[in-house]
């Protein structure tokens, strides 16, 4: 009796580290930024590291298997904010390698975490970094640096974004900025306001650039800041002032907090950040729920109003 003939699926046998390859490749094909392929890489790193452990295939990965990995992580010490971190990256891997028929399909969910309250500036610590330099006697990158401090603090820009902009992407006659260098890489407006526009124009006549396509925000010699150079520019000007942690994330979270207390729109905050969605913004309106609650009663409608100040009792 003749040998039936079977069709072997290279889909069956598919390796870890080839279905890695083509995930970037195809992340590439996207144009997704740097940052996000350098996410995804170091995060499935790890993961393979806990594969080559337990001597898995790539189609053998179930939910039980997930589940293991996340305790694994959980038991190494992570918090759970960091394991949904590393958790997304996986999952939209995970994800991927189902739709082409690499493993079978599941449903990931991130792990409860709890919220914590993101560290922000007070009134105080930034009226210390606001207060202008001696401009008689400071060096460019001090200045610079203040006036990126503005920026940070006027704008909440992400600090992939800030060291991107160039001098064209900035248009102070109408007060706004265009930027394509956050993190989803959409085109993004960002409104200017009055106090930052003049700075910028004053800055603009110290950086004496040669063209507009030179970065805004430039070292000494004119070339672009890197984001570690500008991390450290900034964590070195707020230690001067006497602000022992001084982290360019954390102006992006008091811009936000700052905008949710003035009674700012927070489908404009979302805008202005750059979110893809309004979980982010959310989860700012929940943690700085504490904070909304300082003279409720002088702002609430009905306190406002009410003219009976004396309460009937009951007998």
């Amino acid at each position: 009796m003749a040998k039936r003939i079977t069709m072997n699926s290279n889909k069956d046998n598919k390796g870890f580290r080839e279905a890695e390859r083509e995930f970037i490749k195809h992340c590439r094909l996207k144009n997704l930024s740097e940052n996000t392929l350098s996410y995804y890489e170091e995060t499935l790193e790890v993961f393979i590291k806990y594969i080559d452990k337990n001597d898995i295939k790539l189609k053998e990965i179930d939910s039980i298997f997930v589940d293991d990995y996340l305790l694994y992580l959980k038991n190494s010490g992570i918090k759970s904010v960091s394991i949904n971190t590393r958790l997304r990256g996986l999952r939209a891997f995970l994800y991927w390698c189902m739709k082409r028929g690499y493993m079978e399909s599941f449903k990931i969910q991130l792990i409860k975490q709890e919220e914590v309250i993101k560290e922000t500036y007070t009134d105080e610590e930034l009226k210390l970094l606001l207060k202008k330099p001696n401009m008689k006697k400071c060096a460019f990158p001090e200045y610079r640096n203040w006036v990126m401090v503005n920026f940070l603090i006027a704008t909440g820009v992400r600090l992939s974004t800030l060291v991107s902009i160039r001098i064209k992407d900035t248009d102070l006659e109408n007060s706004f900025l265009k930027t394509v260098h956050n993190k989803n890489r959409k085109q993004q407006i960002i409104p200017i306001s009055n106090a930052l526009n003049k700075v910028l124009i004053e800055y603009l006549e110290y950086r004496n650039h040669e063209s507009d396509e030179d970065y805004l925000f430039c070292n000494q010699y004119g070339e672009k800041l890197t984001t570690n150079a500008c991390r450290i520019a900034v964590s070195r000007f707020g230690q001067k002032r006497g602000i022992a942690h001084c982290g360019v994330h954390k102006f992006r979270h008091t811009f936000a907090k700052n905008w949710i207390l003035a009674g700012g729109d927070v489908f404009r905050l979302q805008k202005i950040l750059g979110h893809s969605s309004m979980d982010i913004v959310r989860k700012y309106v929940n943690i700085y729920g504490k904070d909304l609650q300082k003279d409720f009663d002088r702002f609430n409608v009905l306190d406002r109003l009410s003219d009976n100040k004396d309460y009937i009792k009951m007998r």
